[in-house]
């Protein structure tokens, strides 16, 4: 018999891209009696919540929707909570996971018992400029051993993740005062230190910002708000990450070594963009830290 799955998909204000992410969710070719999904909303302002009850009202998978104004440790607890699955899926509300991503995912956790989290790879295939060099960003940041040293600081997020449901109750699940990043970053570090593995799986891929892409805009608000929570997150985990990585100098010289890196995967020029990428970004999210910073010695 193949496992039953958790669908987790926590949102808030995403009416562009939640019918799509639900949309790709309901064409999986895992069994939908197998299936459930835990929606779990933040109190959205726009249409979200409507689209998601009109995209689910037919739907043969089981569903449950549920709205948490406490953040995101808490709607992720929420899933936690409720779910039945041997594995718990997340999927975002700007995500569009392959038809068979469930299934082949799974396959490989089920081969895999020790692993406590896996994750696919993003897919590069973007109009957006700014877009695709955020994709590469991530591409190559987790292109790393997540069982070695060099990478105990690093996540490997929730968005497209499949989580262990024995294993993230092990380790007492998300906490709930973390309400806007670093719930995953916090949990996987609980994990880790159970003896569960994490891992990328590398034939399998998945696809986030979709169609309407990441303006300067996002990218400032999404840094800004990173940098100020993982202040807040740092001093539950003191001397996690080193300062001067984040630097945004040695940020840029990162982008240029991860430029070097991708032409060789791409064979495309616009990877030398990278560089200048992350340098905005980072001075972006060092902004948002000292912001954090400050307010906390007042």
């Amino acid at each position: 018999m193949k496992p039953k799955i958790t669908v987790g998909v926590c949102v808030k204000d995403c009416e562009a891209t939640i019918k799509e992410a639900i949309d790709s969710i309901l064409n999986q070719d895992y069994s939908h009696d197998l299936m459930e999904i835990i929606v779990v909303d933040g109190n959205s302002k726009d249409k979200t919540l409507e689209i998601l009850k009109d995209c689910l009202k037919n739907a043969k998978i089981k569903t449950k929707i549920f709205q948490e104004k406490g953040g995101l440790g808490c709607q992720r607890q929420k899933v936690i909570d409720n779910a039945n699955g041997e594995y718990i899926v997340w999927v975002d509300g700007d995500m569009i996971i392959s038809k068979n991503y469930i299934s082949k995912i799974v396959e490989f956790m089920e081969q895999h018992p020790r692993v406590g989290i896996a994750k696919g790879r993003p897919s590069i295939k973007y109009k957006n400029t700014l877009t695709v060099l955020e994709v590469m960003s991530h591409y190559v940041e987790k292109n790393v051993d997540y069982q070695s040293d060099k990478a105990y600081s690093k996540t490997l997020g929730t968005g497209g993740s499949v989580y262990r449901t024995r294993a993230i109750k092990e380790a007492g699940g998300f906490d709930k005062s973390l309400k806007y990043y670093c719930e995953d970053w916090d949990v996987e570090i609980k994990i880790r230190a159970l003896g569960w593995f994490r891992i990328i799986i590398n034939n399998v891929e998945y696809t986030d910002y979709e169609r309407y892409g990441i303006t300067w805009k996002i990218l400032w608000r999404k840094y800004w708000l990173r940098g100020y929570y993982t202040y807040q997150f740092l001093r539950k985990h003191p001397r996690l990450v080193k300062h001067y990585k984040m630097f945004p100098p040695a940020a840029f010289l990162a982008g240029l070594l991860y430029a070097h890196k991708l032409f060789k995967i791409t064979h495309k020029r616009i990877v030398f963009l990278l560089p200048f990428h992350y340098l905005f970004k980072m001075t972006v999210w060092y902004i948002g830290f000292m912001k954090s910073y400050l307010n906390s010695s007042r």
